[in-house]
């Protein structure tokens, strides 16, 4: 059977050389034998394809791809087959044939030799007696031919034991989660809750805050900047109102405001400072009114007044605080 590797015919006729590397190999080992054809690069050659020996006893494991070279107009081709044979023996292969389209050619002849592995002496010598018939018996030892080996085990290699170290990792997690709810839930029982709240200040003392944060930037010391200034204000003052009254002041006018104070508290001077802080940033906010100094003051210190007169009771302290009280006392005396 030939396998053929397009070419048009031309004039020139192919040449055709075999190789085999390495020339000497042992039983089943490997050769390599190339098949190099030169043609002209138009012409069609057809390369042999072996189903299954070249020749008696000389096998065929596969053949690889055919590779060519242009240079010239002419075509370098290589056909390779891969063999082995498991008999000891100097393989003659007269010529391997190619053909062109036209005709036949023949490569030149080359050998592979096969050889046996080499038994030594006392093996050799064992081996004719038995041939002989000087013993029936068989002692492998002598034959040189020992049993399979045991299995090894590898070296220890520790990134193979990874996985051991995850588990591991995992499991401390694990602990840990375990730990971790279990305190929480005691916690919960004693105290009643997960995770210590946060500290929620009065009203009144973030009012403050705000107030001492806006004296501070002496906003009203900058020269139009007074609109900025009373707005900070204000809103302090509203959302203080919506936190102490439940009031939605940061929506209601100051007319509205004012009338809502009026029904929370009875002491004059709470609405009448209130009256005095919401006047003046209307006209500053609305009316583009430019505030003298002391008016900007004046607003300033009538808002703390206002926080401080509408401000919650503190909370009287429980038994216990009481009497922890009381003690400090006796001691201090």
């Amino acid at each position: 059977m030939l396998i053929g590797i397009p070419r048009q015919s031309f004039a020139q006729r192919a040449s055709v050389q075999a190789t085999v590397q390495p020339a000497e190999i042992k039983i089943g080992e490997q050769a390599l034998i190339n098949l190099r054809v030169i043609a002209p690069k138009d012409q069609t050659i057809h390369f042999p394809v072996f189903q299954q020996e070249i020749v008696p006893g000389l096998e065929v494991i596969t053949m690889l791809p055919p590779d060519t070279l242009i240079e010239n107009n002419v075509a370098t081709m290589n056909f390779r087959y891969v063999v082995t044979s498991f008999d000891s023996t100097l393989y003659y292969i007269p010529h391997m044939s190619v053909f062109d389209g036209t005709d036949t050619i023949f490569s030149n002849s080359f050998g592979l030799k096969v050889t046996s592995p080499v038994l030594k002496d006392s093996t050799v010598a064992y081996l004719e007696k038995l041939n002989t018939g000087q013993t029936d018996s068989i002692d492998f030892r002598q034959l040189q031919l020992h049993d399979i080996k045991p299995l090894q085990k590898p070296p220890f290699v520790w990134t193979d034991y990874l996985w051991l170290l995850w588990i591991i990792l995992g499991i401390i997690l694990l602990l840990l989660l375990i730990g971790l709810i279990i305190v929480l839930v005691l916690r919960k029982k004693k105290k009643g809750y997960f995770f210590t709240p946060p500290q929620v200040l009065p009203p009144h003392v973030r009012a403050i805050q705000e107030l001492d944060k806006l004296k501070a930037e002496k906003i009203w010391q900058h020269d139009g900047r007074e609109k900025e200034y009373y707005t900070k204000i204000t809103d302090i003052l509203r959302l203080y109102m919506f936190e102490r009254y439940r009031i939605n002041a940061m929506e209601m006018t100051s007319g509205e405001i004012l009338t809502e104070i009026r029904k929370k508290s009875e002491d004059e001077s709470v609405y009448n400072n209130l009256v005095q802080i919401l006047s003046v940033a209307d006209m500053v906010k609305f009316a583009k009114h430019k505030p003298y100094p002391d008016e900007n003051d004046l607003s300033l210190m009538n808002a703390y007044f206002f926080v401080n007169q509408t401000r919650e009771s503190d909370p009287l302290p429980d038994k216990k605080e009481q009497e922890k009280l009381k003690e400090e006392i006796e001691q201090d005396k």
